[in-house]
């Protein structure tokens, strides 16, 4: 816990503090009401000592002030004398307890111990509360169901090492292009692990400058850099206990790597501004959309952090690439938005169907929702016509009928090879692995991606 003393008496705040910090806790003091208003603006503390008198001022009435900024807070009052009247009015204003001078170190640990469950009691309630705040939010933007069902064997083999590995604490590393659903997944894994009631927290990398990120992150004192006029504490504290998702963390800056791999080996990080470590104890799942080894031999990603998020790693399939489940994930968008719009859109035409299975889906799931939401929208009938689709000035979306090929429509055997292994290329990591896919050698490999300027 993260402990404020106010006493204005040298002798009891360190015995006090030296109590506290005997049981491995962090502790500050403050010999008056003003050092310690200024303190609890900047700082969020789990337990609070404060003396009745201090000076001239009243403990008392401090105590009421620091209740209604935040009446959650425990506070301990100290009381020179052995006094019931003070004490039932410390409990009666809102105190956790009262501790008598001159107290032992087994009555601090005493109250230590009370104070931990009590504020174990309250994150509880906290996340329940948060987790139907976050239920009730959901149910008003409830978007399309997630599939977990597949035909494509390679998408089967992804989904059995996702829940395997669910359940256990390691780093999981998730690769796909974007759109490929990988923060789904993440939620995924938290929601079939043991942190299921502990917070979920994302972290998108490339959305803030380096100076930014890291205070997101590892949160800042006041005075850090320009802008930080009060203390701040980040993402890896609010995601204590639970899990951590760094979405794209192909982006994470290099000065910030050592700092993500202090958290991932000591469980210990500093805010920006500040060198006092503090302990947090987070899972870790990663997504990417890079290719992390080629980032590590370029010198733009941390060796040994890679292999820290890396212990177990999947990666997710581009939709081109799962042509069985495509058709399902699209009668679920229709399903879906049909009922948001109110409107009775059942199905596809089969040009619209042609359209749909020909497109390459460089955005992948995300490209194929919102296709589907404008198709329904505009849909004149009960089923979507392939004029209902993206077309014209939006070809570079969807593609144009021109370009597709397809097995059994009016192409030649050549183009089907050529659209076959510009896809297989794409597909897999390295050429070596496209030939054994294909079925041929990598000599005859390179000669058709020649003939075929595949190059």
């Amino acid at each position: 816990m993260d402990i404020l003393i106010i006493d204005d008496d040298p002798s009891i705040s360190s015995t006090t503090r030296l109590a506290v910090e005997a049981e491995d806790h962090y502790a500050e003091t403050a010999d008056s009401i003003e050092a310690a208003r200024r303190r609890t603006r900047e700082e969020k503390w789990d337990l609070i000592f404060l003396d009745v008198r201090l000076g001239d001022e009243n403990g008392l009435e401090f105590l009421k002030e620091i209740l209604e900024k935040n009446p959650e807070q425990l506070v301990v009052i100290f009381t020179a004398f052995s006094s019931v009247e003070i004490a039932i009015k410390a409990t009666q204003a809102g105190a956790f307890d009262y501790l008598e001078k001159p107290f032992t170190p087994d009555r601090v640990r005493g109250i230590l111990l009370k104070a931990r469950k009590a504020l174990s009691t309250n994150r509880e309630l906290s996340t329940l509360k948060n987790t139907v705040t976050e239920l009730k939010t959901q149910v008003d933007r409830s978007g399309p169901p997630t599939r977990f069902q597949s035909e494509d064997p390679t998408m089967i083999a992804t989904l059995d090492t996702i829940f395997r590995a669910a359940a256990s604490p390691a780093s999981i590393l998730i690769l796909g292009e974007s759109g490929t659903g990988k923060s789904v997944i993440a939620r995924t894994i938290h929601e079939n692990s043991k942190l299921a009631d502990k917070p979920f927290v994302t972290v998108s990398c490339p959305s803030l400058s380096k100076e930014l990120l890291e205070s997101e992150l590892f949160g800042h004192v006041r005075g850090a850099f320009t802008g930080a006029v009060k203390d701040q504490w980040g993402k890896v504290h609010a995601a204590d206990g639970g899990t951590l998702f760094l979405d794209e963390i192909g982006e994470l800056p290099l000065t910030i790597q050592p700092k993500l791999l202090r958290l991932l080996q000591e469980r210990e990080y500093e805010r920006l501004g500040e060198n006092k470590p503090r302990k947090a104890n987070v899972r870790i799942i990663a997504a990417t959309n890079r290719d992390l080894k080629a980032s590590v031999a370029a010198g733009e990603f941390r060796e040994d952090l890679f292999y820290r998020i890396n212990v177990i790693s999947v990666e997710m399939p581009p939709l081109r690439a799962r042509t069985k489940d495509l058709m399902g994930f699209a009668q679920d968008y229709l399903d879906h938005f049909s009922k948001q719009v109110g409107r009775e859109v059942k199905g596809f035409s089969s040009k619209a169907l042609d359209r749909i299975r020909t497109h390459q889906w460089p955005g992948n799931l995300r490209e194929l929702r919102n296709s589907i939401e404008r198709a329904t929208i505009l849909a004149r009938g009960k089923e979507i016509e392939d004029t209902d689709l993206p077309s014209g000035g939006d070809a570079a979306q969807m593609g144009t009928s021109a370009s597709m090929v397809v097995p059994g429509s009016d192409v030649t055997l050549e183009e089907l090879e050529r659209e076959h292994i510009k896809l297989i290329v794409r597909r897999v990591k390295n050429l070596q692995d496209a030939a054994v896919l294909l079925g041929i050698d990598k000599a005859t490999l390179y000669r058709k991606r020649k003939k075929f300027d595949l190059n």
